[in-house]
C-alpha cells in the first residue's frame, strides 16, 4: 500500500516538475498567463517556475526583428511615379503591452505595415526624386535648379536621403510604443521608376549620351582641323626658312665664286681671258658643228694663234 502511494507521489511530482518548470534563454522574454490573463513577465534568462495546468508561458523574441513592406507605387513631389521598397528593424520592448495589443509577431508586422507605409508615402510624395536618391555627401552644381508647379527650388533648400529616412523613423516611432514596440531603423531597399517612366528615362539617357558623344566628336574634329592647320603653317614656315637659307647659301657661294674669279682675273688677265675663251669654244664648237666668224674677230684670235 505504501509502495503504491509512493509511486503515485513520484508520478505527481514528475508531472508537476514537467508542467511547472520552464527555461527562458538569452534571446527570449516571456509572459506568464493564468486562464488567459497575464500575471507576470520574465525578461531574464534561466530556470523559472509556474503553476502547472493553470498557468501558461508565452514567449517573445528579445532580438532585433525584421520588417519588409510590399513595394508601393508612389508619386514624388515633382510628379514622378516610382516604386518604393522599404525595410525596417524593430524589437519588442514591453512584452506585456505587446501581448495585450497585437498578441503575435504576425499581428505586429500587420500593424507596422499600416504605420510605416503611410509615413513613407507621405515622405516620398512630399519630396523631390533627387532628394530621395542623393546622399549626404552630394555636391550640387552652381547652376542646378528645380521647379515644381512654377516654383523654383534651390539646392540649399533641399534635403538628402538620410534626412528623409531620419524623418520617417522619427514620425513612425511615435506610433509604435503603444504596442510595446521600438522601431530601430527604416531604410529604402529600392527606388526605381515605374515601367512606363523607366522606358522614357532610358531613352532620354541614351539621347543625352548621343548628344554628348556628338559634342565630343565635333570638338575632336575642331581640334583636328586646328592641329592640321597649325601643322601646315609650321610646315610652310619651315619650308620658307629652308628656302631662304638655300638662297642665302647660294648667294654667298656665288659671291665667293665671283670673288675668286675676280681675284684670278686680276692676277693674270690674259690667262683668264684665254681660259674663258677656251671654255666657250668647248661649249659652242663640237666635232660635227660649224662655226662661221670673221677673221678680225676677237673670238678668232686664239684659234688663229693656235695655228
Amino acid at each position: 500500500m505504501k509502495k503504491g502511494f509512493l509511486i503515485i507521489v513520484v508520478i505527481v511530482a514528475i508531472l508537476i516538475a514537467q508542467g511547472g518548470f520552464y527555461v527562458v534563454n538569452e534571446a527570449e522574454q516571456a509572459i506568464v498567463t493564468q486562464f488567459g490573463k497575464p500575471v507576470g513577465a520574465v525578461s531574464y534568462p534561466g530556470l523559472h517556475f509556474k503553476i502547472p495546468f493553470i498557468q501558461d508561458v508565452t514567449r517573445f523574441e528579445k532580438r532585433i526583428l525584421k520588417w519588409d513592406g510590399d513595394p508601393n507605387q508612389i508619386p514624388t513631389k515633382d510628379k514622378k511615379f516610382i516604386w518604393v521598397d522599404t525595410t525596417a528593424r524593430w524589437r519588442i520592448t514591453d512584452p506585456l503591452l505587446f501581448l495585450k495589443t497585437v498578441a503575435t509577431e504576425r499581428g505586429a508586422q500587420s500593424r507596422l505595415d499600416d504605420i510605416i507605409d503611410s509615413v513613407v508615402r507621405d515622405a516620398v510624395s512630399g519630396h523631390l526624386l533627387v532628394e530621395l536618391v542623393r546622399g549626404g555627401d552630394y555636391k550640387a552644381r552652381e547652376d542646378e535648379r528645380f521647379e515644381v508647379d512654377g516654383v523654383q527650388i534651390l539646392p540649399e533648400d533641399m534635403v538628402g536621403r538620410d534626412e528623409i529616412l531620419s524623418g520617417i523613423l522619427a514620425e513612425a516611432s511615435t506610433s509604435t510604443p503603444e504596442y510595446g514596440i521600438e522601431l530601430i531603423d527604416v531604410q529604402f531597399k529600392r527606388l526605381n521608376y515605374v515601367e512606363q517612366v523607366r522606358v522614357r528615362v532610358y531613352e532620354r539617357m541614351i539621347n543625352e549620351r548621343k548628344k554628348v558623344a556628338a559634342q565630343y566628336r565635333s570638338e575632336g574634329e575642331g581640334e583636328k582641323l586646328e592641329i592640321l592647320g597649325k601643322m601646315q603653317r609650321e610646315l610652310k614656315e619651315i619650308s620658307s626658312k629652308a628656302y631662304r637659307k638655300v638662297l642665302e647659301t647660294r648667294g654667298a657661294a656665288d659671291a665667293e665664286a665671283a670673288a675668286i674669279y675676280a681675284d684670278a682675273y686680276n692676277q693674270d688677265k690674259d690667262f683668264y681671258t684665254f681660259l674663258r675663251t677656251m671654255e666657250s669654244y668647248k661649249k659652242t664648237v663640237n666635232s660635227k658643228g660649224k662655226l662661221i666668224i670673221s677673221t678680225d674677230s676677237e673670238y678668232f684670235k686664239y684659234l688663229k694663234s693656235a695655228q
